[in-house]
């Protein structure tokens, strides 16, 4: 059922002043200065992370609604809200300590499984994008849409630096694509949103926190989205990982994926 323009409108406004908070609150760190420690996973973390985490959830958060965020302790009475916002307060930490502008804040919102309204912001970059189901993707303010690019030669896919310094990427060293190293995941996923890149492919597991927004900005633009099985994900699950996602167009998506398509356990 599509959801009222009022509805739509009230959910990314919502998004937007969450985000310019945020914005304001991560200005009191120095990207490329600032502390970290280690979280129990192995990952990164510091000061900026957690403060962020706070200012969206108390500006996002309403009555009868869930929370799931990198950097707060699950709740799962979440899994009873139809209404869930997925967060990540700094998406790309590493990018963040190491003073690379490719990170951002991630908010989205799904409905009944739905990744429905979402915002990322990289303040590195200056770069603001909005979108909702029904409603388009703009960046920073004016209209944007996915690709058109459909087949495989000179597409711009979007990968982790991290998995291409682990050789992850090397099955693609012949085909004729030009494989762009950046940061954030969620990141990647707003600038194939926004058409500055034809799709992205992650190889290793990510949380919904990571993609959630993400997802919804690529699908609200007429992109396609799909893990390595071939399926579409449904957020707010009682494990929040997922083994692998590809964004993009839907003909180019399932190009890139289909040699690596892993048969369902």
């Amino acid at each position: 059922m599509k959801r009222p323009a009022a509805d739509i409108d009230a959910d990314l406004a919502r998004i937007r002043e969450a985000l310019t908070a945020a914005r304001r609150a991560v200005a009191a760190y120095t990207p490329g200065r600032i502390d970290s420690v280690k979280k129990a996973g192995g990952d990164p973390v510091t000061e900026a992370d957690i403060a962020l985490d706070e200012v969206l959830k108390e500006m996002l958060l309403g009555p009868d609604e869930g929370w799931l965020s990198e950097e707060t302790v699950d709740d799962r009475q979440r899994l009873d809200k139809r209404r869930v916002w997925i967060v990540d307060s700094i998406d790309g930490t590493r990018e963040f300590i190491e003073g690379i502008p490719e990170w951002c804040i991630s908010v989205g919102l799904s409905i009944d499984g739905q990744p429905t309204a979402a915002g990322i912001c990289n303040p590195a970059a200056d770069q603001l994008f909005l979108g909702a189901a029904g409603a388009g993707v703009t960046l920073n303010g004016q209209p944007v849409t996915i690709s058109p690019k459909q087949e495989l030669a000179g597409a711009r896919i979007l990968a982790s630096r991290s998995e291409i310094r682990k050789g992850l990427w090397q099955r693609f060293d012949n085909e004729p694509m030009d494989v762009i190293p950046c940061g954030s995941v969620a990141y990647k996923l707003a600038c194939v949103a926004a058409g500055l890149a034809d799709a992205t492919l992650t190889l290793v597991p990510k949380n919904e926190w990571d993609v959630a927004a993400g997802v919804c900005l690529v699908h609200a633009a007429g992109g396609h989205t799909q893990d390595l099985n071939g399926y579409r994900r449904r957020f707010n699950q009682p494990n929040p990982l997922l083994n692998s996602l590809a964004a993009g167009p839907k003909s180019l998506v399932e190009t890139i994926t289909r040699p690596l398509l892993r048969p369902p356990h």
